[in-house]
């Protein structure tokens, strides 16, 4: 495929860059994930971080939000830093490579049980591997508005992006039981689990090709309007069906409320991501500056923000339910070094992934030196300010991220022989499941419904920047 209008930066991508750009979001969801998905079961009822599972809980929900805490003042810095610097091997795309083999050595790090127990090796090895989790997805963000300003390429790009993202979630949620009951040698496979799990990355392959079409056809707001009421429909089916007997009676109903509640969350999740190169070039639009690696610190902080809330909510749920590890539950095994060598095949596959995405990326539209030095860690905070499609952004991540850390945290306790749980535990459960991520949703909901750029819009802001540019010239 050939590319077009190069002096304006409207560029068409071949398919393998496409796709080797969408194997970065794949590392990231094979390693990343991995941690959000089963980190705080590994330190419940495998690590056994407090003592007992009600209090590791408590400690891990703690931890997780003081580590976004830290987050917040370490994003802006990244984000800062990347766009004041030109590495030799790419503005962007050299970090892929500089953050990852850290990455992957702290993100095994987080499932060894080398010491006894220990809250301080625990803080140690997941703030260092979010804060290098933080050096790759800030600039990696900013590659998707720095390969083209073509809008209809950006959504392909979001769209390959998000359904290859959504191939690492399917095989972090449905893979990580089976490997883990493998590696452990256990003579009966969670193959229930992991079918739960995996249907809520199995939708993306079906209906995220479709997300250019989808939007053509109704609209962009009204593209998240259907898919957030479809969400909480599912969540709504999902809590109904499993207070009318046990998980297992109700496999196959649970299955199909699974799968409704995961193709509102990936579609609706899975677009908002196209939003970020649209406010990039509204500020600069508004001010003449193409700042994506701030801006990309934003929207990190944004989620960050919202995974903080979501992760801290269900280690306090369960310490408040008085969750214990059932002795009898068969489901996930509790062998330590399964879980280890598990991270450690993930995470060694996410690092051959990202340094595939730096091979296929290159950056088209980026900063001039000039603008380069200008950049200032104060500019994060300026271009929030004056950016008003960015704060409806800022507070739909939010929501939007608290919901799925909600939601990808309990998934493990819902199937793992939840009826094995008291009463209490069992109702803190579902409300982490199903309730708490419905009623942020229909937050999500109204926060979208303030959004104010039409592809036309966004359309009509390049061309004007891209004129300005060449008069300039």
């Amino acid at each position: 495929m050939k590319e077009f209008d190069n002096a304006k930066g409207f560029y068409k991508l071949s398919w393998v860059q496409r796709i080797g750009f969408g194997a970065g979001d794949l590392a990231q969801n094979l390693i990343y994930q991995t941690i959000c998905m089963y980190l705080l079961f590994f330190y419940t009822d495998v690590y056994v971080l407090g003592g007992d599972a009600a209090r590791s809980a408590a400690l891990a929900g703690t931890m997780f939000l003081v580590v976004r805490l830290v987050d917040v003042l370490w994003d802006p810095l990244v984000g800062t830093f990347v766009d004041k610097h030109n590495p030799k091997l790419g503005k962007y795309r050299s970090w892929l490579v500089m953050g990852g083999i850290p990455l992957t050595i702290l993100a095994i790090l987080c499932f060894w049980d080398g010491f006894a127990p220990s809250i301080l090796y625990a803080y140690v090895t997941y703030v260092g591997m979010s804060m290098l989790y933080t050096l790759i997805n800030v600039p990696y963000g900013a590659l998707n508005s720095s390969l083209t300003r073509d809008t209809n390429e950006i959504t392909i790009l979001t769209s390959v992006r998000m359904f290859m993202a959504n191939v690492g979630g399917l095989c972090v949620s449905a893979g990580v039981p089976i490997i883990v009951a493998l590696f452990a040698g256990s003579n009966t496979l969670p193959i229930e689990m992991a079918l739960f799990m995996g249907l809520g990355s199995l939708p993306a392959f079906i209906f995220m090709p479709l997300v250019p079409a989808i939007k053509r056809r109704v609209g962009k707001k009204n593209m998240f309007y259907i898919f957030l009421s479809v969400a909480i429909i599912g969540m709504a089916m999902l809590y109904i069906i499993s207070r009318m007997g046990t998980v297992k009676e109700n496999i196959i109903l649970v299955y199909i409320a699974q799968f409704i509640k995961s193709t509102g969350v990936i579609v609706a999740t899975g677009y908002m991501w196209a939003l970020i190169p649209e406010v990039i070039s509204y500020g600069e639009w508004k001010t003449g500056r193409r700042i994506s690696g701030i801006v990309n610190a934003l929207t990190g902080i944004f989620f960050k923000a919202g995974m903080a809330l979501g992760g801290v909510i269900p280690g306090w749920v369960l310490a408040w339910t008085h969750y214990q590890a059932a002795e009898a539950a068969t489901t996930l095994p509790k062998d330590s070094q399964a879980w280890f060598h598990t991270m450690l095949i993930y995470a060694l596959v996410g690092l051959a992934l990202l340094l595939f995405c730096f091979s296929q990326t290159k950056e088209r539209v980026v900063m001039d030196v000039k603008e380069t030095k200008n950049v200032r860690v104060s500019d994060l905070w300026t271009e929030f300010r004056r950016n008003r499609p960015l704060r409806v952004i800022a507070l739909f991540f939010i929501t939007a991220f608290a919901m799925m850390s909600v939601g990808n945290a309990a998934g493990a306790y819902f199937m793992n022989d939840l009826e094995l749980q008291s009463p209490l535990a069992q109702e803190g459960i579902r409300w982490l499941v199903c309730i708490i991520p419905a009623l942020l949703l229909v937050v999500a909901m109204f926060i979208i419904s303030r959004y104010e750029l039409t592809d036309e819009m966004v359309d009509e802001i390049n061309t004007s920047i891209e004129s300005r540019r060449m008069t300039e010239l």
